[in-house]
Order: structure tokens, then C-alpha cells, then sequence
């Protein structure tokens, strides 16, 4: 939960409180961009930034990224032309969120800097090591800013987990999808994929 106190007047930046219960500071996505500009923080650094913490992207290893190739390649391919599949692109949620879905669905009409939770069609995860947090708090930050519907794909078992039909504060609908079963997008029908024609075994 983030937290601002009076100090002499002046409204201090807003805090953070870690499981040790200890606060920190709670960044803003422009003190971040800000940053990034004069060189602070290197272009090569991967993060996202929840409730203002910095959490630090895991690096990506060569099954995540068999099935990031395939699957964008199936997308590019198929997806109706009002729409675009953005691949890593900055997800800007408010002033102390922003996050990188693998792939994010949206209508084409929207300019990427303008992209917000509530434009979103579908958000796609892959991960393999990372698939607790993609699985966990990140898919409380996507219902709690209106993203529709997400897609969590485990790629060493090739199963998607899929979480539709926003409810108060989270999803009402979530259930898993085998390799051999065909998911389409509930707001994006064109987006639908079945990773047994990826040519990809589970591990």
C-alpha cells in the first residue's frame, strides 16, 4: 500500500511497505522515464513497476523464447487488421504501475504511448521461472486496472492459463488449456492459437 506523510509542510513521495515491514520509497512512472532519459538506468535494464516498486524482469532462457518466436509468428499471421499484437511493449497502468506483457491485443487505431489497461483486448504471458509472479500479482495488477482478459503460458508444460470475466477485483472465470486445445480471445476472435501446432513438446 502506498502511504504520504507531512514533513514540515511538504507532502513527502509516497511509500511502499515490504514483507519485512520496513518502508521504501514508491517511484512514479515519470521519475522512472525520467531516469531512463539522462542514463540512470541503461536501456538494456528490464523491469516493471508495481504500486511504485521496481521489480526486476527475470532474464529470458531459450524455452520462453521458442515459444515467445512461435507464438508471434502465429499472431503476425493471423490477426484481424483493426487489431495489433504488440510484443514487449510498456503497458502504462497510473501513476505508479506500468508493465510489459509479452504480447498485448489492442485496436490498431490506438498510438502505443497512449495505451492503457482499459484498451487492452488481451494480455499474454510466457513464462517459465517467472510463472508464480506472471500467475500471481501480476494478474491482480491487470483485473485491477479493466485488462479483460490474460493468458499465462507455461512454457515448459505448454498449458495456458486463461483468466476471463473481470469481477471485484479479479477474475470470476479461470481455468487451464492443454496443448492440444484451441483458445480464441473473447474480445479479439481473430487471436486464438493451439500450441500443439507450434511443433513444441512439453518438458
Amino acid at each position: 500500500m502506498n502511504e504520504r506523510f507531512t514533513i514540515g509542510g511538504h507532502v513527502s513521495p509516497a511509500t511502499t511497505r515490504a514483507a519485512d515491514g520496513m518502508k521504501r520509497r514508491a517511484w512514479t512512472v515519470a521519475e522512472i522515464e525520467a531516469m531512463q532519459a539522462a542514463g540512470i538506468i541503461g536501456d538494456d535494464e528490464r523491469f516493471e513497476l508495481i504500486g511504485g516498486e521496481v521489480v526486476p524482469m527475470q532474464a529470458k532462457v531459450g524455452r520462453h523464447e521458442m515459444v515467445k518466436v512461435e507464438l508471434n509468428r502465429h499472431l503476425q499471421r493471423t490477426i484481424a487488421e483493426a487489431l495489433t499484437a504488440a510484443q514487449e511493449t510498456t503497458l502504462r497502468l497510473d501513476e505508479h504501475n506500468f508493465v510489459e506483457p509479452d504480447f498485448c491485443v489492442y485496436p490498431r487505431a490506438i498510438f502505443p504511448g497512449d495505451l492503457r489497461g482499459y484498451h487492452v483486448l488481451l494480455a499474454i504471458e510466457v513464462a517459465d521461472s517467472s510463472l508464480a509472479y506472471d500467475l500471481g500479482r501480476k494478474i491482480g495488477v491487470y483485473a485491477a486496472f479493466g485488462v479483460p482478459e490474460v493468458w499465462g503460458i507455461d512454457a515448459n508444460a505448454l498449458v495456458t492459463h486463461v483468466h476471463r470475466r473481470l469481477g471485484a477485483g479479479s477474475y470470476e472465470e479461470i481455468s487451464a488449456a492443454g496443448l492440444a486445445e484451441t483458445l480464441a480471445a473473447l474480445r479479439a476472435p481473430s487471436v486464438a492459437i493451439c500450441l500443439e501446432g507450434f511443433g513444441l513438446a512439453p518438458l
